[in-house]
Protein backbone atom coordinates (compact mmCIF):
# COMPACT_ATOMS: atom_id res chain seq x y z
CA UNK A 1 0.00 0.00 0.00
CA UNK A 2 1.37 3.41 -0.98
CA UNK A 3 2.19 5.83 1.81
CA UNK A 4 1.09 9.35 0.92
CA UNK A 5 1.38 12.61 2.81
CA UNK A 6 -1.53 14.34 4.49
CA UNK A 7 -1.16 17.16 1.96
CA UNK A 8 -1.56 14.69 -0.92
CA UNK A 9 -4.54 13.06 0.81
CA UNK A 10 -6.22 16.48 1.01
CA UNK A 11 -5.41 17.19 -2.64
CA UNK A 12 -6.88 13.84 -3.68
CA UNK A 13 -10.12 14.65 -1.84
CA UNK A 14 -10.31 18.08 -3.50
CA UNK A 15 -9.66 16.59 -6.94
CA UNK A 16 -12.44 14.06 -6.45
CA UNK A 17 -14.99 16.64 -5.29
CA UNK A 18 -14.52 19.38 -7.89
CA UNK A 19 -16.70 19.03 -10.97
CA UNK A 20 -13.84 20.38 -13.11
CA UNK A 21 -10.31 19.76 -11.85
CA UNK A 22 -8.59 20.19 -15.22
CA UNK A 23 -6.80 23.36 -14.06
CA UNK A 24 -5.14 21.60 -11.12
CA UNK A 25 -1.79 19.81 -10.97
CA UNK A 26 0.89 22.49 -11.23
CA UNK A 27 1.87 25.36 -8.94
CA UNK A 28 0.20 27.78 -11.36
CA UNK A 29 -3.18 27.50 -13.05
CA UNK A 30 -3.06 28.39 -16.74
CA UNK A 31 -6.30 30.06 -17.88
CA UNK A 32 -5.98 29.55 -21.62
CA UNK A 33 -9.07 31.57 -22.52
CA UNK A 34 -7.51 34.62 -20.84
CA UNK A 35 -3.85 33.92 -21.53
CA UNK A 36 -2.94 34.33 -17.86
CA UNK A 37 -1.40 32.31 -15.05
CA UNK A 38 -2.63 32.44 -11.45
CA UNK A 39 -0.97 31.10 -8.31
CA UNK A 40 -1.70 31.43 -4.60
CA UNK A 41 0.63 30.71 -1.69
CA UNK A 42 0.40 31.10 2.07
CA UNK A 43 3.11 31.55 4.68
CA UNK A 44 2.21 30.70 8.26
CA UNK A 45 4.21 31.73 11.32
CA UNK A 46 5.55 28.64 13.05
CA UNK A 47 5.22 26.51 9.91
CA UNK A 48 6.98 28.42 7.14
CA UNK A 49 8.85 31.08 9.09
CA UNK A 50 9.83 32.17 12.59
CA UNK A 51 9.96 35.81 13.63
CA UNK A 52 12.96 34.91 15.77
CA UNK A 53 15.03 34.12 12.65
CA UNK A 54 13.83 36.80 10.21
CA UNK A 55 12.70 40.41 10.22
CA UNK A 56 9.69 42.08 8.62
CA UNK A 57 11.60 43.43 5.60
CA UNK A 58 13.11 40.08 4.64
CA UNK A 59 9.80 38.37 5.34
CA UNK A 60 8.14 40.72 2.84
CA UNK A 61 10.80 40.02 0.24
CA UNK A 62 10.49 36.30 0.76
CA UNK A 63 6.69 36.32 0.63
CA UNK A 64 6.75 38.06 -2.74
CA UNK A 65 9.57 35.90 -4.09
CA UNK A 66 7.83 32.64 -3.14
CA UNK A 67 4.86 33.52 -5.33
CA UNK A 68 6.89 34.95 -8.19
CA UNK A 69 8.90 31.72 -8.16
CA UNK A 70 5.75 29.79 -9.04
CA UNK A 71 5.21 32.06 -12.04
CA UNK A 72 8.85 31.53 -13.03
CA UNK A 73 8.32 27.77 -12.91
CA UNK A 74 5.34 28.16 -15.24
CA UNK A 75 7.31 30.26 -17.71
CA UNK A 76 5.02 33.24 -17.16
CA UNK A 77 5.76 36.97 -16.98
CA UNK A 78 4.58 38.31 -13.60
CA UNK A 79 2.17 41.25 -13.56
CA UNK A 80 0.23 41.63 -10.31
CA UNK A 81 0.08 40.60 -6.66
CA UNK A 82 -2.73 40.78 -4.13
CA UNK A 83 -1.60 40.47 -0.52
CA UNK A 84 -3.51 39.49 2.60
CA UNK A 85 -1.74 40.01 5.93
CA UNK A 86 -3.18 38.64 9.16
CA UNK A 87 -1.39 39.48 12.40
CA UNK A 88 -1.70 39.46 16.18
CA UNK A 89 -1.41 42.25 18.74
CA UNK A 90 2.39 42.04 18.82
CA UNK A 91 2.63 43.39 15.26
CA UNK A 92 2.97 47.17 15.08
CA UNK A 93 2.98 49.81 12.33
CA UNK A 94 6.76 49.57 11.89
CA UNK A 95 6.47 45.84 11.18
CA UNK A 96 3.83 46.46 8.50
CA UNK A 97 5.91 49.29 7.02
CA UNK A 98 9.04 47.14 6.76
CA UNK A 99 7.07 44.15 5.46
CA UNK A 100 5.60 46.15 2.59
CA UNK A 101 8.97 47.77 1.85
CA UNK A 102 10.29 44.25 1.28
CA UNK A 103 7.32 43.42 -0.93
CA UNK A 104 7.73 46.65 -2.89
CA UNK A 105 11.47 46.20 -3.47
CA UNK A 106 10.98 42.76 -5.03
CA UNK A 107 8.05 43.98 -7.12
CA UNK A 108 10.11 46.92 -8.38
CA UNK A 109 12.88 44.56 -9.52
CA UNK A 110 10.48 42.68 -11.79
CA UNK A 111 7.99 45.43 -12.74
CA UNK A 112 5.17 43.86 -10.72
CA UNK A 113 2.29 45.86 -9.22
CA UNK A 114 0.46 45.27 -5.94
CA UNK A 115 -3.21 45.76 -6.83
CA UNK A 116 -5.09 44.85 -3.65
CA UNK A 117 -5.38 42.62 -0.63
CA UNK A 118 -6.62 42.56 2.94
CA UNK A 119 -5.42 43.15 6.50
CA UNK A 120 -7.04 41.39 9.42
CA UNK A 121 -6.38 40.13 12.94
CA UNK A 122 -5.25 36.61 13.81
CA UNK A 123 -3.55 34.61 16.56
CA UNK A 124 -0.26 34.62 14.60
CA UNK A 125 1.18 36.15 11.45
CA UNK A 126 -0.37 34.70 8.31
CA UNK A 127 0.47 35.86 4.79
CA UNK A 128 -1.57 34.91 1.74
CA UNK A 129 -0.60 36.13 -1.72
CA UNK A 130 -2.15 35.70 -5.14
CA UNK A 131 0.18 36.28 -8.10
CA UNK A 132 -1.00 36.81 -11.67
CA UNK A 133 1.13 36.60 -14.80
CA UNK A 134 0.71 36.33 -18.54
CA UNK A 135 1.95 33.85 -21.11
CA UNK A 136 4.99 34.90 -23.11
CA UNK A 137 4.83 32.30 -25.89
CA UNK A 138 2.83 29.26 -26.94
CA UNK A 139 5.26 26.77 -25.41
CA UNK A 140 3.48 25.07 -22.52
CA UNK A 141 5.24 24.30 -19.25
CA UNK A 142 3.96 21.59 -16.91
CA UNK A 143 5.55 19.04 -14.63
CA UNK A 144 3.67 16.42 -16.70
CA UNK A 145 5.60 17.28 -19.88
CA UNK A 146 8.79 15.31 -19.13
CA UNK A 147 9.58 12.82 -21.91
CA UNK A 148 12.02 9.96 -22.39
CA UNK A 149 15.37 11.34 -23.55
CA UNK A 150 14.94 14.78 -22.00
CA UNK A 151 17.78 16.42 -20.11
CA UNK A 152 17.10 17.00 -16.39
CA UNK A 153 18.44 20.39 -15.30
CA UNK A 154 18.65 22.73 -12.32
CA UNK A 155 19.42 26.44 -12.34
CA UNK A 156 21.61 26.59 -9.25
CA UNK A 157 22.87 25.04 -6.01
CA UNK A 158 20.63 23.33 -3.49
CA UNK A 159 20.77 23.00 0.29
CA UNK A 160 22.01 26.53 0.99
CA UNK A 161 18.73 27.85 2.38
CA UNK A 162 18.36 24.95 4.82
CA UNK A 163 21.99 25.41 5.82
CA UNK A 164 21.35 29.07 6.54
CA UNK A 165 18.27 28.26 8.60
CA UNK A 166 20.18 25.77 10.75
CA UNK A 167 22.79 28.43 11.47
CA UNK A 168 20.11 30.94 12.47
CA UNK A 169 18.35 28.41 14.70
CA UNK A 170 21.65 27.88 16.52
CA UNK A 171 22.34 31.60 16.84
CA UNK A 172 25.32 31.28 14.50
CA UNK A 173 25.77 34.17 12.04
CA UNK A 174 29.25 33.22 10.85
CA UNK A 175 28.30 32.45 7.22
CA UNK A 176 26.61 35.43 5.60
CA UNK A 177 26.26 33.58 2.27
CA UNK A 178 24.12 30.73 3.65
CA UNK A 179 22.03 33.02 5.85
CA UNK A 180 21.30 35.37 2.95
CA UNK A 181 20.28 32.41 0.80
CA UNK A 182 17.68 31.53 3.41
CA UNK A 183 16.40 34.98 4.33
CA UNK A 184 16.39 36.50 0.86
CA UNK A 185 15.70 33.94 -1.89
CA UNK A 186 15.47 35.14 -5.48
CA UNK A 187 12.76 34.00 -7.88
CA UNK A 188 14.50 32.75 -11.02
CA UNK A 189 12.42 34.87 -13.40
CA UNK A 190 15.34 35.89 -15.61
CA UNK A 191 16.38 32.28 -16.14
CA UNK A 192 12.75 31.37 -16.78
CA UNK A 193 12.63 34.05 -19.47
CA UNK A 194 15.87 32.72 -20.95
CA UNK A 195 14.51 29.21 -21.34
CA UNK A 196 11.18 30.40 -22.72
CA UNK A 197 12.99 32.37 -25.42
CA UNK A 198 14.73 29.29 -26.83
CA UNK A 199 12.22 26.49 -26.19
CA UNK A 200 10.69 24.93 -29.29
CA UNK A 201 8.83 22.13 -27.52
CA UNK A 202 6.59 21.90 -24.47
CA UNK A 203 8.65 20.92 -21.43
CA UNK A 204 8.51 20.20 -17.70
CA UNK A 205 9.51 22.64 -14.98
CA UNK A 206 8.89 23.22 -11.28
CA UNK A 207 10.60 25.21 -8.55
CA UNK A 208 12.43 23.59 -5.64
CA UNK A 209 10.49 25.30 -2.87
CA UNK A 210 10.07 22.00 -1.02
CA UNK A 211 13.47 20.55 -1.94
CA UNK A 212 15.25 19.07 -4.95
CA UNK A 213 14.15 15.52 -4.10
CA UNK A 214 10.56 16.73 -3.81
CA UNK A 215 10.69 18.48 -7.20
CA UNK A 216 12.21 15.49 -8.99
CA UNK A 217 9.65 13.11 -7.50
CA UNK A 218 6.70 15.32 -8.44
CA UNK A 219 7.86 15.58 -12.06
CA UNK A 220 8.35 11.82 -12.31
CA UNK A 221 4.91 11.09 -10.88
CA UNK A 222 3.11 13.67 -13.03
CA UNK A 223 4.79 12.53 -16.26
CA UNK A 224 4.88 8.80 -15.55
CA UNK A 225 8.63 8.55 -16.16
CA UNK A 226 11.79 7.82 -14.19
CA UNK A 227 14.41 10.50 -13.63
CA UNK A 228 17.96 9.10 -13.65
CA UNK A 229 20.13 11.55 -11.68
CA UNK A 230 23.90 11.92 -11.32
CA UNK A 231 24.23 13.46 -7.86
CA UNK A 232 27.81 14.56 -8.52
CA UNK A 233 26.48 16.83 -11.28
CA UNK A 234 24.20 18.74 -8.90
CA UNK A 235 25.80 22.12 -8.08
CA UNK A 236 26.64 22.48 -4.38
CA UNK A 237 28.25 25.50 -2.74
CA UNK A 238 31.60 25.26 -1.00
CA UNK A 239 30.03 26.96 2.02
CA UNK A 240 27.44 24.21 2.45
CA UNK A 241 30.08 21.47 2.29
CA UNK A 242 32.29 23.37 4.74
CA UNK A 243 29.62 23.96 7.39
CA UNK A 244 27.78 20.66 6.97
CA UNK A 245 30.45 18.16 5.97
CA UNK A 246 28.46 15.22 7.37
CA UNK A 247 24.97 16.10 6.17
CA UNK A 248 25.19 18.33 3.11
CA UNK A 249 23.88 15.56 0.83
CA UNK A 250 20.61 15.37 2.78
CA UNK A 251 20.27 19.16 2.81
CA UNK A 252 20.75 19.26 -0.97
CA UNK A 253 17.93 16.77 -1.56
CA UNK A 254 15.47 17.66 1.18
CA UNK A 255 16.41 21.04 2.67
CA UNK A 256 13.93 23.07 0.63
CA UNK A 257 13.37 26.77 0.02
CA UNK A 258 16.14 27.17 -2.55
CA UNK A 259 13.59 28.28 -5.18
CA UNK A 260 15.75 27.17 -8.08
CA UNK A 261 14.13 25.87 -11.25
CA UNK A 262 14.16 22.13 -11.88
CA UNK A 263 13.10 20.86 -15.27
CA UNK A 264 13.24 18.40 -18.13
CA UNK A 265 13.83 19.70 -21.64
CA UNK A 266 14.73 18.19 -25.00
CA UNK A 267 18.41 17.71 -25.81
CA UNK A 268 17.95 20.00 -28.81
CA UNK A 269 16.67 22.88 -26.69
CA UNK A 270 19.15 22.27 -23.87
CA UNK A 271 22.06 22.80 -26.27
CA UNK A 272 20.89 26.40 -26.77
CA UNK A 273 21.01 27.27 -23.06
CA UNK A 274 23.82 28.95 -21.13
CA UNK A 275 25.49 26.08 -19.25
CA UNK A 276 26.48 28.54 -16.49
CA UNK A 277 22.77 29.00 -15.73
CA UNK A 278 21.34 25.56 -16.52
CA UNK A 279 23.17 22.53 -15.10
CA UNK A 280 22.53 19.08 -16.53
CA UNK A 281 22.06 16.59 -13.69
CA UNK A 282 20.49 13.60 -15.43
CA UNK A 283 18.17 12.10 -18.01
CA UNK A 284 14.54 11.10 -18.31
CA UNK A 285 14.10 7.38 -19.00
CA UNK A 286 11.11 5.07 -19.36
CA UNK A 287 9.26 4.46 -16.12
CA UNK A 288 10.86 1.75 -14.02
CA UNK A 289 8.46 0.15 -11.55
CA UNK A 290 8.91 1.43 -7.98
CA UNK A 291 11.77 3.70 -9.11
CA UNK A 292 10.36 7.18 -9.85
CA UNK A 293 13.76 8.80 -9.20
CA UNK A 294 17.14 7.04 -9.25
CA UNK A 295 20.06 8.98 -7.77
CA UNK A 296 23.59 7.72 -8.42
CA UNK A 297 26.25 8.78 -5.91
CA UNK A 298 29.69 7.23 -5.30
CA UNK A 299 28.76 3.78 -6.68
CA UNK A 300 25.58 3.81 -4.61
CA UNK A 301 21.98 4.13 -5.74
CA UNK A 302 19.23 5.97 -3.86
CA UNK A 303 15.63 5.46 -4.92
CA UNK A 304 13.07 8.17 -4.21
CA UNK A 305 9.74 6.35 -4.06
CA UNK A 306 6.44 7.06 -2.30
CA UNK A 307 7.71 5.79 1.05
CA UNK A 308 10.90 7.89 1.07
CA UNK A 309 9.10 10.92 -0.35
CA UNK A 310 6.44 10.82 2.37
CA UNK A 311 9.14 10.52 5.05
CA UNK A 312 11.50 13.20 3.76
CA UNK A 313 9.41 15.84 1.98
CA UNK A 314 8.39 19.03 3.77
CA UNK A 315 5.32 18.52 5.95
CA UNK A 316 3.05 21.58 6.00
CA UNK A 317 0.93 20.07 8.79
CA UNK A 318 3.50 19.78 11.56
CA UNK A 319 5.95 22.03 13.37
CA UNK A 320 8.22 24.23 11.32
CA UNK A 321 11.57 23.21 9.92
CA UNK A 322 11.84 26.44 7.98
CA UNK A 323 12.19 30.05 8.96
Amino acid sequence: MDIISKEQQFLNVINNILSDNSYLGDDCAYLQELGIYVTHDSLVEGVHFLLSTTDAYNLGRKAASVNLSDLAAAGAKPLYLTISLSCNDSVDVLFVEDFYKGINDVCSEFDVKVVGGDITGADSVFISICAIGKEVCKTKVSRANARKGDVVFVTGPHGDSAGGLKLLMNGDKSCEYLIKKHLNPVAQLRKSREIMQISQQDFAMIDSSDGLGDALFKISEAAGVTLDIDFEAVPVSDELKKYYSKEWESLVLWGGEDFELVGCISEQDYKKLDKNHFFKIGRVVERIADKPVIIHWKDNECIINNKLFSKKSFNHFKGNNNG
